[in-house]
């Protein structure tokens, strides 16, 4: 009995552990992650240069000024976009959320509300959609993807319940021009100001911080995760109110940025913001993924977008090439995990 048992303990002491974060098998995880990043800015770089060659205006400060600018509302909602895809969770109503939002907007200020009041008022009931996503979801233990398909609906139609099909314009001067107008001295619009700051917070959290690991975690094995002390629904109900939060004010730089307030404003975003996300090679399964990668997915759809429109190519031809990058993006990881796998597996 004795040597049964002491060889059971030295084969447990020579059996390895199992990796630990940021170790091993994770350590070759984020080496394949960096180099996608790589791949996706090297992609960058050339539509910019090919770009600069082939439109004389595209790279002008006005252009890459109106470029930013029009990236601003999804550069925004993808920050936390990226927090929930790294979770393993999905938020489809972002768009709908921002033309509620936008509704809202129009509606108090026709009715004579000042501005400074509706756009907390305005952002605490984006908080509270997000809210309502979150307690679908981890309450009910509701799929997010079927619970925010459903709250798209339900947030679009009340944006036409509370302003209908009219068109609310005129605002305040002073708000319109934050939305448009340059950090003086730079091509950079005051909203992608207020993105690069917030991206800075965000990476942080994302990738140096307990939480930012709980993120990766939950999305790798949501149940170890839980064994392992982690508050896993307190964490995904936090970020659902954030992209909530986030989308309706999105919404209101939205409505001032094109000084009017509508029902369908941002129909369609989301999409776009889930394709800058994916690209950028964060894993729609959860547990990989960086936010400098997003960054570069979401500057590569705009400025590929701008391009197109400068050569006179359709929205529906820019949707189609969007909607190719974010089949190459989710397909190209797979198929390399693939060949790595047959190569690793003896021929028999």
């Amino acid at each position: 009995m004795s040597e049964t048992t002491s060889g059971a303990t030295s084969a447990q002491k020579a059996s390895p552990a199992p990796p630990a974060p940021g170790s091993g098998a994770s350590r070759r995880g984020a080496g394949h992650l960096l180099r996608w990043d790589v791949l996706v800015t090297a992609l960058l770089l050339v539509v910019f240069l090919g770009g600069s060659f082939t439109s004389p205006s595209f790279a002008s400060a006005g252009n890459l000024s109106f470029a930013l600018g029009d990236l601003g509302e999804i550069a925004l909602i993808a920050l936390a976009m990226t927090m929930l895809v790294v979770a393993a969770e999905v938020d489809l109503s972002v768009a709908s959320v921002l033309g509620l939002s936008s509704a809202l907007v129009g509606s108090l200020w026709d009715a004579g509300w000042a501005i400074e009041t509706i756009i907390p008022l305005v952002i605490v009931v984006g908080a509270v959609c997000g809210l309502v996503n979150g307690l679908l979801v981890t309450r009910l233990g509701l799929p997010s993807l079927a619970v925010t398909i459903g709250t798209m609906a339900l947030y679009r139609g009340l944006a036409y319940v509370v302003l209908g099909d009219r068109a609310i314009a005129e605002f305040p001067q002073q708000y319109a021009s934050l939305a448009v107008d340059d950090v003086p001295g730079t091509p950079i619009p005051y909203p992608v100001a207020l993105f690069v700051v917030l991206a800075v917070v965000t990476a942080v959290v994302l990738h140096s911080t307990g939480f930012g690991r709980s993120l990766f975690a939950i999305g790798s094995q949501e149940e170890a995760a839980f064994f392992a002390g982690i508050r896993v629904k307190r964490i995904k109900l936090v970020l659902f109110v954030l992209s909530g939060t986030i989308a309706a004010f999105a919404g209101v730089v939205f409505t001032l940025r094109y000084g009017s307030a509508r029902a369908d404003n941002g129909v369609g975003i989301e999409l776009a913001v889930i394709a800058a996300v994916l690209i950028g090679g964060v894993d729609f399964d959860g547990g990989k993924g960086t936010l400098g990668g997003v960054i570069a997915g979401v500057l590569l759809i705009g400025l590929l977008r701008n391009l197109l429109m400068l050569n006179d190519v359709t929205t529906e031809i820019q949707s189609v090439v969007t909607g190719l990058l974010l089949i190459v993006s989710v397909l190209t990881p797979r198929l390399a995990a693939v060949v790595r796998q047959r190569r690793r597996s003896p021929v028999p």
